[in-house]
């Protein structure tokens, strides 16, 4: 497709670009899940503080909710154990109806239009503007791992954000690349994650019950 960014490569250059020695820059990372944040977080710790900032009251129903973020939780312990990195995590409260009140017009939509774009611009919108107003020196999210999202949508949307904000710089990604992705299944089947059948939303609620029972008959 053509004036599609390559941004692992600018990704690598960012990294080239900080300080080799002293405090490592902090960054606030937007997480989902755990699955999702295990290759982000191998790539990014080495070269900045990291803090989760965990803000996804778009999942359905609320068990999910708080299914998610435990084995997020539960991967970090681990990541600790095995990799050396304390990553805290910061949670905000879940709201599911009242999130919902910008997406509703767009339920008929099927996945990876204009409401998955709203819903990704609404949590890194949230999460940005915590990391600017907290002196965070980057921000990033790790849903640029998904096969199931736009990489140069995300990057797009970080980068309206940051001339937002002005103080906190955002980091490009496309976590999926460079065996991104295979590194992050073999995380996850290594910790014993939980594995979503569905991205999150009640617009596709119905599609993770119905890969569940297919599943099943398998």
């Amino acid at each position: 497709m053509a004036n599609r960014i390559n941004y692992y490569k600018q990704s690598i250059e960012e990294l080239e670009k900080l300080p080799k020695t002293g405090k490592k820059p902090s960054l606030l990372l937007h997480a989902c899940c755990g699955p999702c944040s295990t290759f982000p977080l191998t790539f990014l710790c080495p070269h900045f503080d990291v803090t989760i900032f965990f803000n996804n009251s778009n999942i359905y129903p609320s068990e999910e909710y708080y299914r998610r973020l435990n084995e997020l939780k539960k991967f970090l312990k681990f990541f600790k154990r095995d990799y050396g990195f304390d990553v805290k995590i910061i949670e905000t409260s879940y709201k599911n109806d009242e999130y919902n009140l910008d997406l509703e017009k767009y339920a008929n939509q099927p996945e990876g239009q204009t409401r998955c774009f709203l819903c990704y611009e609404k949590r890194m919108n949230e999460a940005f503007k915590y990391a600017n107003e907290n002196g965070f020196d980057y921000f990033t999210t790790v849903m640029t791992i998904s096969r199931q999202k736009d990489s140069q949508k995300l990057n797009e949307i970080g980068e309206k954000l940051q001339k937002s904000y002005g103080k906190t710089r955002y980091f490009h990604s496309d976590f999926k690349k460079n065996k991104g992705i295979d590194i992050a299944r073999e995380m996850r089947i290594l910790y014993d994650l939980y594995q979503q059948l569905y991205c999150g939303c009640k617009y596709t609620y119905e599609k993770g019950l119905k890969k569940a029972a297919e599943k099943e008959q398998k």
